[in-house]
C-alpha cells in the first residue's frame, strides 16, 4: 500500500536534505514497493520485506530485453531537489567499474569489447577531465579495480579478469602502466554466465576478496544430482559442484594470491563487492536468479558474514526453496540462508555499490549507500536503469531504498543508458558509469557546498 504521511510528520532531516515535502512523503511498502520504470520518481522511498516475496511464477517469466539507443533529443535525467546530474566524460565504450586513486585520479575499466583500464585526471573544478590516458589494454573482460596496499601510497593496481587477477606496479600519479601485468591469481572459474570479477582488500591489507558469480541461473548441469558428494558438504556449506564449484562465492586470498578460501557462499552474482569504510565489513550488491516471474526473487544488497550462506542455488531470501535444482535435495540447508539487508525490485540487476563519505551531499546522508541498477531483461515491464540511495542508521542499512537518479528509459522498448558502478570523488560528488553509451556522470549537491567547505 502507498503510504502518504501527514505533513506534520515530515522529518526535519528530509527537509534539510533538500527533498520536497511531496517527495519526502512518498513511501511505498509491501506489494506497492514493487514496480517498473513507469513508477520511478526521485525521492520515492521503497521497502520490500521477506514476507513480500511473491510465489514462484505468480506471473509468467518474460524475456524482454531492452534496446540501447542514442540519447533522444528530448530525454533528460531526473534527480532530487538541490541535486544536479551532468555528463562528466564521454566516449568511454563499455565503461564499467570506477575507482578513485588516493591522488584523485579516476580509474575506469572498459570491459568490452577491447578490455582496458582508462585513467582520467579531473580538472581542479572537478566537473570535467583535465587529461585522459590508457593505463593498460589487452585485458580481456577487465572489471574490478583495487589499489594495494590500502592507504595513501599504494604500490599496485589490481585488476579482476574473468579467469584471473593481475596487478600492475604503481606509484601515485601514474597514468600509464610502467610494466607488464603480474598474475597473482590464475585459478578463477571461467565459462558460462557471470564473467565479472570484482576485487577489494580488507582495511589491514591482509585479505584480498574476489567475487565470482555463478555459471548458470539454476545450477541444473551438475552431474548426478541424486548423490551429493560428502566432500561437497564438508568443503563449503552451500556450494554446488561440477561447473559451479568455487562459484557463487566471495573468495579470499592473500594479496600475493595464496591461501584460497571461501569467505561466503550462495551469493549468485556479487558484482558490487565493497568494503564499508570505518567498519571493514564486506558488502555485495547481488543479481539474484531469473525465470521465476516478474517479482521473484528480489535482487539485494547485503553485508557479507564470514562463513555465511546466502542461498543459491537451493534457497532464496531465507527459507524459500528453489525446487529447480532438485526439490528437497538439500534439507540440511533449510533455514540456514541469511536474509539480506536490503531487498530490491527483482531483475533490477544491482551492480556497483558505494558508501557516501560526506563532503558535499546532505550531512544526514553520510554513510548511506548508493547503488547502480543496470536494468532488467527477465520482466514483462522493464525495471532498474537508475541510481538508488540506501539510507543507513548507525552504520547499518534500514532496509529501505530511494529512487535517486532516473530517466534512462525511452518507452518500454528502448533505453539510452545502463548504470553499472558508482563511486564518490574526493570533493564528495557522486560519479557513476553507463556502459550503454559510454558515459561517466557526475551528481552534485549545490546547496551543501558552502556548508561542506566549513566542515559540516
Amino acid at each position: 500500500m502507498k503510504v502518504r504521511l501527514a505533513l506534520a510528520a515530515v522529518s526535519t532531516v528530509a527537509l534539510l536534505a533538500g527533498v520536497s515535502a511531496a517527495a519526502a512523503l512518498d513511501y511505498r511498502g509491501g506489494a506497492s514497493a514493487f514496480g517498473d520504470w513507469r513508477t520511478d520518481s526521485p525521492g520515492l522511498m521503497r521497502k520490500i520485506g521477506p514476507e513480500d516475496v511473491a510465489a514462484p511464477l505468480a506471473t509468467p517469466s518474460a524475456a524482454n530485453r531492452s534496446k540501447v539507443v542514442a540519447k533522444p533529443d528530448d530525454a533528460q535525467l531526473h534527480t532530487m531537489p538541490g541535486f544536479k546530474v551532468e555528463p562528466f566524460a564521454t566516449g568511454l565504450q563499455g565503461a564499467r567499474v570506477i575507482r578513485i586513486a588516493p591522488n584523485g585520479d579516476i580509474f575506469i575499466s572498459q570491459s568490452r569489447p577491447e578490455g582496458k583500464i582508462t585513467v582520467i585526471r579531473p580538472a581542479k573544478s572537478g566537473d570535467r577531465p583535465e587529461s585522459t590516458e590508457t593505463f593498460a589494454q589487452g585485458l580481456k573482460d577487465a572489471y574490478g579495480i583495487a589499489f594495494y596496499p590500502p592507504g595513501p601510497q599504494p604500490k599496485w593496481v589490481y585488476v579482476g579478469l574473468e579467469g584471473k587477477v593481475v596487478r600492475f606496479a604503481y606509484k601515485a600519479g601514474d597514468m600509464k602502466a610502467t610494466g607488464a601485468p603480474e598474475t597473482v591469481v590464475s585459478d578463477l572459474a571461467i565459462g558460462g554466465g557471470h564473467w565479472t570479477r570484482d576485487v577489494a582488500f580488507s582495511p589491514d591489507g591482509k585479505s584480498m576478496y574476489v567475487a565470482v558469480g555463478s555459471s548458470s541461473n539454476v545450477a541444473i548441469d551438475m552431474g548426478d544430482k541424486s548423490d551429493i558428494p560428502k566432500w561437497e558438504k564438508e568443503h563449503n556449506l552451500g556450494s554446488a559442484w561440477d561447473k559451479e564449484e568455487w562459484r557463487a562465492n566471495v573468495l579470499t586470498y592473500t594479496p600475493e594470491g595464496r591461501d584460497k578460501k571461501v569467505y561466503a557462499s550462495g551469493i549468485r552474482n556479487c558484482s558490487g563487492l565493497t568494503v564499508q569504510p570505518g567498519t571493514g565489513t564486506v558488502f555485495c550488491a547481488t543479481n539474484e536468479r531469473d525465470l521465476l516471474g516478474d517479482n521473484t526473487p528480489p535482487d539485494y544488497v547485503t553485508s557479507v558474514k564470514k562463513g555465511g550462506f546466502y542461498g543459491w542455488p537451493w534457497y532464496y531470501i531465507g527459507a524459500n526453496e528453489d525446487t529447480r535444482p532438485g526439490g528437497g535435495l538439500r534439507p540440511d540447508l533449510k533455514g540456514k540462508a541469511i536474509v539480506p539487508d536490503v531487498l530490491l525490485q527483482p531483475h533490477s540487476a544491482a551492480l556497483g555499490l558505494a558508501f557516501n563519505p560526506g563532503g558535499m551531499f546532505p550531512p544526514e546522508w553520510k554513510g548511506d549507500g548508493f547503488v547502480a541498477l543496470h536494468g532488467s531483461w527477465n520482466r514483462s515491464l522493464h525495471t532498474g536503469y537508475k541510481i538508488i540511495r540506501l539510507p543507513t542508521k548507525g552504520g547499518k542499512f534500514t532496509g529501505e531504498y530511494q529512487d535517486f537518479v532516473t530517466g534512462f528509459t525511452a518507452g518500454e522498448e528502448n533505453v539510452w543508458g545502463r548504470p553499472v558502478d558508482a563511486t564518490f570523488a574526493p570533493d564528495g560528488s557522486l560519479l557513476f558509469s553507463d556502459d550503454g553509451n559510454g558515459v561517466i556522470y557526475r551528481v552534485t549537491y549545490g546547496k551543501q557546498k558552502t556548508a561542506a567547505a566549513k566542515g559540516d
